[in-house]
């Protein structure tokens, strides 16, 4: 059984920041190009330049930056303060993670089963030679 998750999403002035958003800057900082980034996460070009836009106005520096018409490694990178929002983002992923656990494991163990892994564990139960 996968264990329980959970996610930061921020509501801020400028707009939401979640971890799909981190994760986009993430890939981006690896492969240092938008189009890359988007091909590695499965979604369009457009789609990740729209995230990527949209976390552009989110704050009064761009997180990244990207050189039009250079089709190498290279064309899109983040800036310091892109680096910064990123690693703000996980350590307090982290933190909150940290912080949780306890309550989190209590509300896993006390929820239900998805059906099929109910009727997985019945059947097993009820199979023949145990004892």
């Amino acid at each position: 059984m996968p264990r329980p998750a959970l996610f930061l999403r921020f509501e801020l002035d400028g707009g939401r920041l979640g971890p799909g958003k981190i994760a986009l800057l993430e890939h981006i900082r690896e492969g240092r190009s938008l189009a890359a980034a988007a091909r590695s996460m499965g979604m369009s070009y457009k789609r990740a330049w729209e995230l990527l836009a949209a976390l552009n106005e989110m704050f009064d520096e761009p997180v990244a930056v990207t050189h039009p018409g250079r089709n190498v490694a290279g064309a899109t990178e983040l800036t310091p303060f892109g680096e910064r929002v990123v690693a703000l983002f996980r350590a307090l992923e982290h933190s909150a993670a940290q912080a949780t656990a306890a309550a989190v494991d209590e509300l896993a163990a006390a929820s239900r089963r998805a059906p099929a892994a109910r009727r997985k564990a019945t059947a097993a139960r009820k199979a023949p030679g145990r004892g």
